[in-house]
């Protein structure tokens, strides 16, 4: 998945019946989980989003994928 110009990679835990995803290619670890493949972009999106307005409130630059 590809969502402002950053990139995930995504595991499914068939016991657990959970998809997990990781944003890559940053040094930064961003995280995310679903139960479903809308709920998996959804976090996916929110934790891109919840992200960059951590960086902003830091006055940092985000590091880019």
């Amino acid at each position: 998945m590809t969502y402002k110009g950053y990139q995930s990679k995504v595991t499914s835990d068939e016991e657990a019946r959970v998809f997990h995803g990781e944003v890559i290619h940053t040094r930064d670890v961003i995280t995310f989980q679903g139960t479903s493949v809308a709920e998996l972009q959804q976090a996916f999106e929110d934790s891109v989003d919840d992200y960059l307005e951590f960086c902003a409130s830091r006055g940092e630059d985000p590091e880019k994928s």
